[in-house]
């Protein structure tokens, strides 16, 4: 087995722990960063793919800054664990079997064969020339092929943006809010009161 194999099987088996953690975690916090792990772990297989672009993007976009949206959103939810977790147990085979069928869609269609790929025998990535940009090529697809999409998956980021803001902005009972207008109406004379005291002087000397 070379280099290559191992790193690759050892990326691969840290992002499943990583994503069972996802789902298996007790704190919604730790679930994210499980999740932080798992984005770290597949930008790793994509440097060995050199998806170089890719790799970087996903470091940058979703762990720099989708991350902190999740745990902002998380933490500014109510969130009643317990009663979130009752009847979990009641649903798991149906998980399971949704799970069962995303995986056999994914194997059909992002299997290897879909892409020309050896199927027989674990193969490294073709070597490409010194002046090859994974990031021009990406960008003709992107921006040809695939701009249809590409523009819907921005309709949906938008969609969860709002409704990630529509969530946090909810009214609690016990939320005290402020009002920019009145506090820069406030005068000096309604907040500060100036009080005349005496000068404490020391009791030996008044003694003397």
């Amino acid at each position: 087995m070379s280099f290559f194999e191992i790193v690759f099987y050892a990326f691969s088996a840290l992002m499943v722990v990583a994503a069972l953690g996802v789902v298996g975690a007790r704190n919604p916090v730790h679930s994210a960063l499980f999740l932080v792990l798992t984005f770290f772990s597949t930008s790793a297989i994509w440097l060995l793919l050199e998806a170089e672009f890719l790799a970087i993007t996903l470091v940058l976009v979703y762990v720099g800054a989708v991350m902190v949206l999740f745990l902002f959103v998380v933490m500014m939810l109510d969130i009643n664990i317990t009663r979130m977790r009752e009847g979990v147990m009641r649903y798991a085979p149906f998980g399971v079997a949704i799970a069962i069928l995303l995986i056999v869609q994914m194997i059909m269609v992002v299997g290897p064969e879909q892409f020309g790929l050896q199927v027989e025998r674990f193969s490294s990535p073709v070597k490409n020339a010194a002046d090859y940009s994974n990031t021009k090529e990406l960008g003709k697809v992107l921006y040809t092929d695939y701009v249809y999409a590409f523009e819907l998956a921005a309709v949906v980021l938008l969609v969860a943006i709002v409704a990630a803001i529509s969530l946090t902005m909810r009214r609690r009972p016990n939320t005290r809010h402020q009002s920019p207008d009145k506090q820069m109406q406030v005068m000096k004379q309604d907040r500060l009161r100036i009080v005349k005291m005496k000068a404490e002087t020391n009791e030996s000397e008044d003694k003397q």
